[in-house]
């Protein structure tokens, strides 16, 4: 197919109709012609960026910390309030690594982005024949569904618990399914604004949980030999498990690639776009700083709670608030709405993150334009639907909820590699990325820490099918399924490591 032919969008709705992210308009970071490229606009051979300045990495703030939200959706604090009651401060060292190892995945994906001015799902679609980029389309869509239906329910459980059980998890998962709404009014209102709103729901969180901390007067010497002396035993494993897998999530990869392109960065000139990276390595590392101290404070307060307790292994989403508040009683703010005002702020913006990430992967994937509206509304549909079946049938069943958490935890570890492969084969490749393609230590390092992540959610994988497949017929099906899962997997490596033109070449300067 011609090139001309193959760059035009499967369907086009409606052009103008794009995300606040997707627009020109970008956020404007420096004058041409200002004091920087006068000093710097004939020394761009010789490397280097502009120094230092607060209201660029100011102008620049935002995209990490829209980013930080998938370390901090209910999925995530249901990890840490497990880890915290089944395994106490022991974990906190693997919490304190897991998100350094996020941040290294997190950066890829922005320098990807910067560098090319592309996103990943749009270089998957060019870089990939057209039977392998609907696989991976196909992936990245299931990881966003399973994701979204854990946001879904932890709204609709905070609602609830704000509720004070007037309303039930149906309605709180209709009320969630509005926020989409709220998304696209908030959109026409500018990016700087709409990142604002999350800096809200941010510090609702951190807000919320530090209260919760501060109220539960955990051990500072346990908590400080648990981030620095690694502990590890075989009843914690699972726990262990899950605070890694938990971290890296799919769509998240495929977003952050797309988010820092809401900044002007002219890839013509090399020390702009090192300038960026520079500035998004900052804000990216600030914005994670912040979501370990809110998953270290739920953690340390279920392991003073409730370590060693007979409830230990019972505790989740659905029930964490009763256990708080039978613990640590009331007060002027009773403990179990403080608790519900941080859950209900953590799924909130995880929803509407996740609502973006849709879009870019639709829109990457199969170069398809919608309007706003219906664009928003299919994403959130797959999630809505499924969980709006559930919340009727089995409202605020435990167990229910639980099995369906396990599952969906299976979903995503089954995802993780269709995003982390393609982002550090691309990121590697020189006639992509120029200049600013990873060298050969950071190649091995992030390749180490791919592996290790993938490693961890197949034990994850290998432990849930042993306990829960049954009978030949299902056995089979499994097995065939894992040997297509891994001859794709293989694939995707090799083709890394196999030259092909790209279609997208970096640009000369870089």
């Amino acid at each position: 197919m011609p090139l001309e032919e193959r760059d035009q969008p499967l369907l086009i709705i409606e052009d103008e109709e794009e995300t606040a992210y997707e627009k020109t308009e970008k956020v404007h970071i420096a004058e041409e012609g200002d004091e920087t490229d006068i000093e710097y606009g004939g020394g761009v051979g010789c490397g280097g960026a502009p120094p230092f300045s607060w209201r660029k990495l100011w102008l620049f703030t935002g995209p990490g910390f829209l980013m930080s939200i998938a370390f901090l959706d209910p999925g995530n604090l249901e990890g840490d309030l497990q880890a915290g009651a089944i395994a106490g401060y022991s974990l906190l060292w693997l919490l304190m690594w897991a998100t350094a190892m996020g941040l290294l995945v997190q950066l890829l994906s922005a320098r990807l982005g910067v560098a090319t001015g592309r996103h990943l799902a749009e270089l998957c679609r060019d870089e990939y024949p057209t039977w392998a980029r609907m696989v991976l389309w196909i992936m990245a869509e299931l990881a966003l569904i399973g994701s979204d239906i854990q946001e879904v329910i932890g709204s609709a459980i905070a609602i609830k618990i704000l509720s004070n059980g007037v309303l039930p998890l149906w309605a709180g998962v209709v009320i969630t399914a509005l926020d989409c709404f709220i998304f696209l009014f908030l959109e026409n209102y500018g990016i700087r604004k709409l990142e604002a709103v999350f800096a809200v729901l941010i510090a609702t969180m951190a807000l919320s949980f530090a209260w919760m901390f501060g109220q539960a007067k955990p051990s500072g010497t346990e908590l400080l030999v648990g981030m620095l002396v690694p502990r590890l035993s075989s009843r914690t494993i699972q726990q262990a498990v899950g605070v890694v897998g938990c971290i890296i999530m799919p769509h998240n990869v495929f977003l952050h690639s797309a988010l820092v392109q809401s900044r002007e960065v002219d890839q013509r000139k090399r020390y702009r776009v090192q300038e960026a990276l520079n500035y998004y390595t900052i804000e990216s590392t600030l914005a994670l700083v912040v979501s370990f101290a809110i998953n270290l404070f739920v953690t340390t307060v279920f392991a003073k709670g409730f370590y060693g307790t007979e409830i230990a292994n019972g505790i989740g989403l659905v029930n964490a608030g009763e256990y708080l508040q039978e613990k640590y009683g009331g007060g002027l703010f009773p403990i179990l709405y403080i608790w519900g005002i941080g859950l209900l702020a953590a799924g909130q913006s995880s929803t509407i993150t996740g609502t973006y990430a849709g879009q870019f992967i639709m829109g990457g994937f199969l170069n398809l334009r919608l309007k706003k509206w219906l664009r928003a509304l299919i994403t959130r549909s797959f999630a809505i639907i499924p969980t709006m079946i559930v919340a009727l049938i089995f409202d605020s069943s435990e167990s229910t909820l639980d099995v369906l958490n396990e599952w969906l935890n299976v979903l995503q570890s089954v995802q993780i590699p269709f995003a982390l492969i393609p982002l550090l084969c691309l990121v590697s490749k020189e006639q992509l990325m120029g200049s600013f393609k990873i060298g050969p230590f950071y190649q091995t390092v992030a390749w180490l820490v791919a592996a290790l992540v993938i490693a961890i959610n197949g034990y994850l994988l290998l432990e849930f099918f042993t306990s829960e497949v049954s009978g030949i017929m299902f056995t089979s099906v499994v097995s065939a399924f894992t040997a297509a899962y891994v001859a794709f997997i293989v694939y995707l490596i090799s083709r890394g490591f196999t030259f092909t033109p790209s279609r997208f070449k970096a640009h000369p300067n870089l």
